[in-house]
């Protein structure tokens, strides 16, 4: 059982390596082309903003639904 779950935590240890070097990539990319002009990238803050509000609009749905349920048991 150990050996399964160092396995598997490894794995995902070399997996999460990779996918921090493509965001550097991405950036650069983004970069050199908004700086000669092209709008490729332009739609990279608004889909990094759109990434970002997901969590917190799960937070706030969350923290809604337990306040009223909350209430409801109380009464």
């Amino acid at each position: 059982m150990k050996i399964k779950e160092i396995t598997l935590s490894l794995c995902f240890l070399l997996i999460t390596l990779d996918l921090y070097a493509q965001c550097a990539m991405c950036k650069a990319v983004v970069e050199s082309n908004l700086e000669s002009g092209n709008s490729i990238g332009s739609g990279l803050n608004d889909g990094i903003l759109y990434l970002m509000s997901i969590p917190y609009l799960a937070i706030l749905f969350f923290g809604i639904f337990w306040y009223y349920q909350n209430k409801r048991i109380k009464q």
